[in-house]
């Protein structure tokens, strides 16, 4: 943090001008970490040097490394307030692609609910207090002071992005911010308590093999089947740094959507430990894979009901 640094509301805006870099700069005076992204969302790719994190991931990552890198690597991790940092060379061919610009709310003392849908937003207004809102492509984020541990899918269309994890900067929103309900942190108590339904995720360490002996009531082909989730599957490994969990809660919320008018059975369980040996490939825990595969095929099931 930057010894000019000073707490107050930020006024910046994601400009359309290309001018994100400035954007960046009025954050980090208002001490809200910040890093560049580019297309599709998400954070640039690490440097040569730390790829796959052979260089031991920065200080003040989960498993503490001695990276050192002058790059903007390892996505949140790499948020800053320091301007030297932001405006060096180092930093200057990915502001030049970039397409918006992230923060790091845990580094700002903050927590984001975000609210995916409008029914996530329904929810968050008859269940959460009334906190500052920003206004999103599909929903809102609800922005609390205080921080807690992030999580994916803590709820259908509903995350947590508060220490190591990142929010896009939409601007400064409106409404007063207020301090960092009880409500809000049981979320995550809720998601590491809960375990998920047997009759949709089993627990066995050992995965069975999907075939039509288990699909006797599945009105597709096994190819169809097939095709459908090792597409999906790519998808959740090519989060390798963030996003597999709520990658693996939209695979499985489409895969259920498929057999949603069959008979059954359509072995969606064995689908399920699929997606969530995907998931762990990727670094996420396996109980809250698995909670993201429940929540992703219960979702359809809420819907038909």
């Amino acid at each position: 943090m930057t010894p000019d640094c000073k707490t107050r509301r930020p006024r910046a805006e994601n400009r359309p001008d290309g001018s994100l870099l400035r954007t960046a700069l009025e954050l980090a005076a208002a001490c809200i970490p910040t890093l560049p992204l580019r297309a599709g969302k998400v954070p640039f790719g690490n440097c040569p040097t730390c790829a796959k994190n052979v260089c031991g991931g920065r200080p003040n990552m989960k498993n503490p490394g001695s990276c050192q890198c002058p790059a903007p690597c390892h996505a949140w991790a790499a948020a800053t307030t320091d301007t030297r940092v932001l405006t060096s060379p180092a930093w200057a061919g990915a502001w030049r692609e970039a397409a918006a610009v992230a923060y790091h709310p845990g580094g700002a003392g903050l927590t984001v609910v975000d609210l995916d849908n409008a029914a996530a937003v329904a929810w968050a207004r008859e269940t959460l207090p009334a906190t500052r809102t920003v206004q999103t492509t599909r929903g809102e984020h609800w922005i609390y002071r205080g921080t807690m541990r992030s999580a994916n899918v803590v709820r259908p269309g509903v995350d947590i992005k508060s220490l190591m994890s990142y929010a896009r900067w939409l601007g400064p929103g409106t409404g007063r911010i207020i301090d960092l309900p009880a409500a809000v942190r049981a979320l995550t108590e809720k998601e590491e308590a809960t375990r998920p339904r047997a009759e949709v995720v089993s627990s066995d360490t050992g995965r069975a093999t999907w075939d039509r002996t288990v699909i006797t009531g599945c009105r597709h082909t096994e190819r169809y089947v097939r095709t459908g989730l090792d597409r999906g599957l790519a998808l959740v490994r090519a989060h390798t740094e963030t996003g597999a969990g709520s990658q693996a809660y939209g695979v499985a919320r489409f895969l259920a959507a498929q057999h949603a008018q069959c008979p059954g059975p359509c072995g969606l369980e064995t689908l399920g430990e699929e997606i969530v040996a995907a998931a762990v490939s990727v670094g996420v825990p396996d109980p809250y894979a698995r909670r993201a595969v429940t929540n992703g095929f219960a979702a359809v099931s809420e819907c038909a009901a």
